[in-house]
């Protein structure tokens, strides 16, 4: 018996079952117990059109593999070796398990009797990922004792492929190697062959597994409740709320909630915009709220909503006024942070629209333009934002205002937004003019943040233009490593206000702010960029800033420039929020 042939022979079975279930992409960090599953990754990759994509830093590789899940909307599996690599895949995954993305990490173990008797980088692996996973699979160690070993092993695998397919998030197969690791030639391996064959054989197809599951899928009306409302919608005062979804699904709410002519408030993260764009300031301004407060019913298609403002205004409308909320979302999870009475349709976005578009026909709409009014606080904040937009030297505000602009350089290109204070900037001011957005808003941790960004671009295989912090950076420097060869330009901006500026907007105490919220730490990213091989520019206007970026798009064009570039935009701490601060006194000021 060839235990190192026996490995790989395994290795081949399961990876080839992953393949099946349509896996284009693996991920794949350094290391020895692991070295079965990455050979037969490799040999795989040879033989099919599944790439291969490398990263000496598991956290980041766990958010590269998230990147191209997001892209791709297919599972991305992941591999890695033993020990606490296998702990720095966590971040990855409890982003994966709240917006669903699938990943499938392949983590090699030592057997189960090296665990809990101190042998080196042994760690207890099973379960522990804990309900951030949808599920875990235990392998036993490769051996011949049991006939039907690998079948079962490949069942449990496909098994867990066809939940997977149905509710998204993580699948975790832990898969203990004894040694020794390493072929000495290809014949260990061959030998088991007919071993491989027969358990493949025996696979049914992935579909007939998913039978075994409900399908939650469906665009349908399920009740009463929704049933009397669709019956209603024609004669309320309704808003349209669109969150987090592609882009061509946002379009398509959009000219849904055109027809209907009531007020759409659109997220950054739908990727479009509306004329009732800059509502989380608007919404300060009482008699703008009081408007809208008319409103009898909100659809809201796609969840994890950036604005608080929003959710502070729709909370009393539900509790308190008896507006009726609609969630469509096709995320099986609970998304009802305010535990509101909700209706719920759990449905792609299309199919949803498709369902309340036939619903109501061709009934003419009684309360088409209810909400006209609330057009002038649109152009209310763009009087008021002028002068930052402007402004000869460059902010953070006059970014979030101008971005059209930047954007209009990089045509065809995906726009990735860290969290913190960068993506409340885009929020409030910047009205998005149709373009993929792709954000980490699950967990919105400011870990991983360039790395599910490259992983993103490699999976769409488009320009793309990454806004981000600089303690987010700093959190994330390593993965600037996956930028140092880009296949389509890849611009970064990086904000710099020298740490943590959100908590100026949040009440936090002032004595200790600085030393344990804020944390100053003085870098500039410079000689981070240089590190790696990628451009750089420290622009100090918004026109030097765009004519650093279409400098280096023109080297792109040319085949002088394969990296991404960084540009930086040094601002001094507070001068973010003492804008937003006066843009609302602005606005809280004029009468209507």
């Amino acid at each position: 018996m060839s235990q190192a042939g026996l490995n790989r022979i395994w290795s081949q079975a399961i990876l080839d079952t992953l393949a099946k279930a349509e896996v284009k992409h693996i991920c794949i960090a350094p290391g020895s117990r692991s070295t079965p599953l990455s050979l037969e990754a490799l040999e795989l990759s040879q033989r099919s059109d599944i790439t291969i994509h490398t990263h000496f830093d598991e956290r980041g590789l766990g958010f590269l593999a998230l990147g191209l899940a997001k892209a791709t909307q297919q599972p991305v599996a992941v591999i890695v070796t033993s020990g606490t690599a296998v702990a720095n895949l966590l971040p990855s995954v409890a982003e994966s398990g709240l917006t669903s993305e699938k990943l499938l990490l392949l983590t090699a173990d030592r057997p189960a009797d090296l665990v809990g008797v101190g042998a080196n980088q042994a760690i207890v692996q099973a379960g522990i990922y804990s309900s951030h996973v949808r599920k875990s699979i235990e392998l036993p160690s490769p051996n011949c004792n049991q006939p039907d070993a690998l079948t079962h092993c490949l069942l449990e695998i496909q098994q867990g492929l066809a939940y997977q397919s149905l509710v998204g998030g993580a699948l975790h197969i832990n898969c203990p190697f004894p040694e020794p690791l390493y072929i000495q030639s290809l014949d260990e391996k061959n030998g088991y062959q007919v071993e491989r064959e027969n358990a493949m054989k025996a696979l049914p197809d992935l579909s007939s597994f998913a039978q075994a599951y409900p399908s939650y899928h469906v665009a349908e009306l399920t009740n009463e409740k929704q049933q009397a409302l669709v019956s209603q919608l024609p004669s309320l005062k309704g808003v349209i709320v669109i969150g987090k979804m592609p882009l061509s699904e946002a379009r398509q709410v959009k000219r849904w909630a055109e027809q209907l002519g009531w007020p759409i408030l659109a997220d950054p993260q739908s990727g479009v915009t509306s004329d009732w764009a800059h509502f989380d300031l608007w919404l300060q301004h009482d008699d703008y709220a009081k408007v809208l407060s008319q409103a009898e019913c909100i659809l809201q298609f796609g969840a994890r909503l950036v604005s608080k403002r929003l959710g502070q205004w729709l909370r009393p409308q539900v509790s308190q006024r008896a507006c009726s909320y609609w969630l469509f979302d096709s995320n099986v999870s609970v998304l009802n942070p305010d535990h509101l009475p909700q209706l719920r349709t759990v449905a792609s976005i299309s199919a949803s629209i498709t369902l309340l578009d036939c619903a109501i026909g061709a009934t003419r709409i009684q309360t088409c333009g209810w909400a006209d009014e609330l057009k002038s606080a649109t152009s209310l904040v763009q009087r008021v934002t002028h002068e930052i937009q402007s402004a000869s030297q460059l902010t953070e505000c006059q970014l979030a205002l101008a971005l059209p602009e930047l954007l209009d350089l990089l045509p065809a290109a995906e726009l990735f937004i860290g969290n913190s204070l960068i993506v409340r900037l885009l929020d409030m001011l910047t009205p998005l003019p149709n373009i993929n957005v792709h954000t980490n808003r699950g967990a919105s941790g400011i870990d991983g943040l360039i790395a599910t960004s490259a992983g993103v671009q490699r999976g769409k295989q488009a320009s793309m233009l990454t806004l981000i912090g600089d303690t987010s950076l700093l959190y994330d420097l390593n993965s600037l490593s996956l930028l140092s060869k880009v296949a389509h330009p890849h611009v970064v901006v990086v904000t710099n206000n020298d740490g943590g500026a959100i908590f100026d907007l949040l009440p936090v105490p002032e004595l200790q702010k600085q030393c344990l919220y804020q944390m100053p730490h003085g870098y500039q990213f410079e000689h981070a960029a240089k590190q790696f091989g990628l451009h750089y520019i420290h622009p100090q206007s918004w026109s030097s800033c765009l004519d650093g970026i279409q400098h280096y798009l023109d080297g792109f064009a040319k085949g002088e420039i394969n990296t991404a570039l960084v540009v930086e935009v040094i601002t001094p701490p507070e001068q973010a929020s003492q804008q937003i601060q006066s843009i609302t006194q602005a606005i809280k000021s004029h009468a209507i």
